[in-house]
């Protein structure tokens, strides 16, 4: 099993700055417009198969995600994109972010569409549980209906909730910048 070497947050910061590494963000690009590390690239794990972005190969490669999760679980894929050698950034933004290093925000950005999705689903729940309890024990159906929504998502990997709310009008993209 390939695996990627870790470099802490601190060593990153101070490569980063002396222009030593380029640093890939696979986080999905709603994930990267609310907030990234300043001189990532964002290159999502969705779209590398299909990418056609040419790394620096006179520069050390980092990836990172959130937590470091993603990156670990992607090693293999992510290595073969590039010629030279591989790092992960060690527990991710989130690393990152309890050394206190800094992080450019947009809070304008809409929340990432997976948090979305969690919002709208436990609502619907709550909403399917407290009518059934209060107006019909029917509206337990408004509950099973988002579980098998979430089991069918997990099977095929395409979620209908996320599609309807990626073309709500906040999700769309916009031509400023973060």
């Amino acid at each position: 099993m390939s695996s990627l070497t870790k470099l802490n947050s601190q060593d990153v910061f101070e490569k980063l700055n002396k222009n030593e590494i380029q640093l890939i963000d696979i986080r999905e690009q709603d994930e990267f417009q609310r907030e990234h590390i300043e001189g990532a690239l964002s290159v999502p794990l969705s779209e590398l198969g299909n990418s056609k972005a040419l790394f620096d190969p006179d520069k050390l490669t980092v990836f990172m995600c959130r937590s470091g999760m993603r990156t670990n679980t992607n090693c293999a894929l992510l290595m073969a994109k590039i010629t030279n050698e591989a790092f992960m950034l060690e527990n991710g933004l989130d690393g990152w972010r309890k050394e206190g290093l800094p992080i450019r925000q947009n809070k304008r950005a809409p929340l990432e569409l997976n948090r979305q999705v969690q919002i709208t689903a436990g609502t619907l729940v709550l909403i399917g549980v407290g009518l059934a309890k209060v107006a019909h024990p029917g509206f337990i159906g408004l509950t099973a209906f988002v579980g098998a929504g979430f089991v069918f998502a997990g099977i095929s990997g395409w979620c209908g909730m996320a599609s309807l709310l990626r073309i709500l009008p906040w999700n769309r993209p916009t031509t400023s910048s973060t």
